[in-house]
């Protein structure tokens, strides 16, 4: 678990990074690495849920 949650944050910090700068070198593979950590940490359930209330209350 500290090691998923570390991984998250250092993508999480170089995504960022990439995206202020405005290279597209690697950026879809950061973000795909970010989101397949962020999935495997105690936070997904909550990120889901979230999203799933969002989308709801949308209007169809």
């Amino acid at each position: 678990m500290a090691v998923t949650i570390s991984l998250v944050l250092l993508f999480g910090i170089f995504l960022a990074l990439i995206l202020r700068s405005n290279k597209s070198y690697g950026t879809a593979l950061v973000a795909a690495l970010f989101g397949f950590y962020g999935a495997s940490t105690g936070a997904a359930g909550t990120v889901n849920s979230l999203m799933t209330a969002i989308v709801q209350a949308l209007p169809n």
